[in-house]
């Protein structure tokens, strides 16, 4: 038995989750897979009525869960960076949710913004640290709220984490597919220190690897390539800013948030999975949000608990109904969120 906590969130985040339960219960019918769903209403609205982001015992209740599924938090009457500090950030460090997966994946009728790329040519993977560097909070102020206010934030790498990250991107690189090449995306020429960490290490356990080739490139070149040769990457792998920026270019060249879905992952431990768009407060209620991205982050959940031909079939289905869509955009795709989720299921 799989016991699923699902954490709906702010906005259009229950109405994704919705069709993303349905289509995972219409998968774990077919492929006899026991599956359980447990709703917590941690987020905004929550946060309004009581003041607290998560209850004390929240990380504690969630590690008695196999996965986590979550739609979106974020709610325009909550300051920013509250829900996300207190919510997001916390279960990704209290859990050690230290790989961030992004793939970056091209389906057919989906638009791209780059001229001339077709699926074949937008079809990787990033690995992102997600626990440590300029993430974890450590800094302060000296003389704040004067005209010689000094802030500092410092970017916090370890070895560990840092090797961690890196073995899982070659092992994802050595079993992805036949190209098996792993890029590391840093600044090395730079931040001195931490990426001196990243290369050495990076190198040091590429000889363990005598299969995948590795590669370097700068961040601001990743950047560059992704939109002009996305197709020279295989796997992406680097540390948690620059990661959580090349990211959301990878959701945008994929064809936008509707169809990018990521996993917070702790391979030894609970992992969290969501669609990567935020909650969209505009489009609540009106039955009109793409679900694609949440229905496949269900499938990214299902692959992470063992279930690899389910998450195919789910996939498969996303890609014959995405076939039928005008567009990926909220109330342009030429069918209403339900209506997305009825097809994919009905198409396992």
């Amino acid at each position: 038995m799989s016991r699923i906590a699902v954490i709906p969130g702010d906005g259009t985040g229950p109405e994704v989750i919705r069709e993303g339960i349905k289509v995972l219960t219409a998968a774990a019918d077919k492929f006899s897979i026991p599956l359980t769903f447990t709703a917590f209403d941690w987020g905004g609205a929550r946060y309004l009525k009581t003041g607290e982001t998560l209850p004390d015992n929240a990380v504690h209740t969630l590690r008695g869960f196999d996965a986590i599924y979550l739609g979106a938090i974020g709610h325009p009457d909550v300051k920013p960076g509250i829900l996300e500090q207190g919510i997001l950030l916390r279960l990704r460090f209290e859990l050690d949710q230290y790989i961030n997966l992004r793939p970056v994946k091209l389906y057919p009728n989906v638009e791209t913004p780059l001229a001339n790329k077709k699926p074949e040519d937008i079809d990787f993977v990033i690995v992102r640290e997600n626990v440590e560097g300029l993430y974890i909070g450590s800094g302060g102020f000296l003389k704040k709220g004067t005209p010689d206010e000094v802030a500092i934030q410092e970017m916090v790498c370890t070895r560990k984490g840092v090797e961690r990250c890196v073995r899982f991107a070659f092992d994802l690189a050595r079993r992805r597919n036949g190209r098996k090449k792993l890029t590391m995306s840093g600044k090395t020429n730079v931040l001195t220190f931490v990426q001196d960490l990243w290369y050495r290490t990076f190198m040091e356990v590429a000889k363990e690897y005598p299969d995948v080739t590795p590669d370097y490139a700068h961040i601001d070149a990743t950047t560059m390539w992704m939109v002009k040769n996305p197709e020279w990457f295989d796997v992406i792998v680097t540390e948690n800013m620059f990661g959580d920026i090349i990211t959301d270019l990878g959701a945008m060249i994929q064809g936008g948030m509707g169809v990018a879905a990521g996993g917070n992952l702790n391979p030894e431990g609970v992992s969290m999975f969501e669609p990567i768009g935020g909650s969209a407060p505009k489009y609540t209620g009106q039955n009109i949000i793409n679900p694609v991205a949440a229905i496949l982050a269900g499938a990214m959940m299902l692959e992470q608990l063992g279930h690899q031909k389910a998450a195919d079939a789910i996939e498969k289905s996303v890609v014959a109904v995405i076939s039928r869509m005008k567009s990926m955009a909220a109330g342009r795709m030429g069918f209403s969120t339900s209506q997305i989720g009825d097809m994919v299921a009905a198409g396992l």
